[in-house]
């Protein structure tokens, strides 16, 4: 039975770039894996093998030189959502699909966008070092947050991902605006109690906390810059979940610095990690995670599991639930 799987290329198993153990068995129970350090040990033996790369956390990268070392490759089935990493069509060009894994990432992020909205506000991260610092014997009167009840939201991008943000936002008695491409049809609106914003600038004079969740695309690289941030509240926070490149980090450490806003909240940089002498990493009203809204063990699971389902159906010859067409 095992000569019968078909077989596909991983990153490793452990390490900081490969499968926990038990995503790596979601793999195996399909796949023969080849892990690429193996492979590139004798890329001869394996090469003409493998008909599926799994790529996890970026690993392995869709590098020409790799690619065209796997003659019998049929798909790159990529885990998560965004593929701005990957050249689509230079890789449909080789005969091969390309899959991520749309839906399935979405409540986790939203998570952490609320995670990081409230962290911030209420500076939850200052008030731990506070508690635990051996040296505090009295609670600060700095250690002022800022009211999430009841105030504004902006959502930029009102896709999956941010229509899951503004569910989770009704709770907190927030009122929702929004600025998408397309506008959401009146019954999703309502359902959350959305507000569609055409023009991005009244979302951005109005909110009180703005949360990016768009694709990274042309369009988007660099969509809130100098001018963009000028427009916020002095009291407003930016929160990322996006990608790095969707916000012009120097813009934002200015306007930090000035309190042209009052803070920022980031899942995503650019690059990642930042360099260690970066200035946003010195400044007191930013908060920022490691690229983790979809780090749960739930989402992952859910994540391999569709990655393998995309995979097993290119392999069989049937339509790829989640294939990605160039732009």
């Amino acid at each position: 039975m095992e000569e019968e799987k078909p077989w596909a290329l991983i990153s490793e198993v452990g390490g900081d770039l490969g499968y926990l153990e038990e995503l790596a068995d979601i793999v195996k129970r399909h796949f023969q894996v080849v892990c690429y350090k193996d492979f590139l040990q004798n890329p001869e033996l394996h090469g003409s093998r493998i008909q599926a790369v799994l790529s996890w956390k970026y690993h392995p990268a869709a590098e020409p030189s790799l690619l065209r070392l796997l003659p019998s490759l049929k798909v790159f089935a990529s885990g998560g959502v965004g593929v701005d990493h990957l050249d689509v069509p230079f890789i449909n060009s080789l005969g091969v699909k390309v899959a991520n894994t749309p839906g399935v990432v979405s409540d986790s992020t939203a998570d952490i966008a609320m995670g990081l909205l409230l962290a911030s506000a209420r500076k939850i991260l200052q008030g731990h070092q506070i508690a635990t610092d051996p040296k505090t014997d009295h609670i600060p009167q700095s250690l002022m947050g800022v009211e999430v009840t009841g105030s504004t939201l902006g959502i930029i991008g009102m896709g999956d991902i941010g229509y899951k943000i503004a569910q989770r936002s009704r709770g907190f008695e927030m009122k929702i605006l929004y600025h998408n491409r397309t506008r959401r049809c009146a019954t999703d609106e309502h359902a959350v109690g959305a507000t569609f914003c055409q023009s991005l600038d009244d979302l951005l004079r109005t909110s009180d906390f703005i949360i990016i969740a768009v694709k990274l695309t042309p369009e988007t690289v660099g969509l809130i810059g100098p001018r963009e941030l000028s427009l916020m509240k002095p009291t407003a926070t930016l929160v990322n979940i996006s990608r790095g490149q969707v916000v012009d980090q120097d813009a934002l450490v200015r306007a930090l610095r000035a309190e042209t806003i009052c803070a920022a909240a980031l899942d995503v940089t650019h690059p990642e990690p930042l360099p260690r002498d970066h200035p946003l990493l010195r400044l007191p009203n930013v908060l920022i995670t490691p690229h983790i809204g979809i780090n749960t063990y739930s989402t992952a699971r859910r994540i391999v599991q569709r990655m393998v389902d995309n995979a097993l159906a290119a392999v069989r010859g049937s339509p790829v639930p989640d294939e990605v067409k160039p732009q």
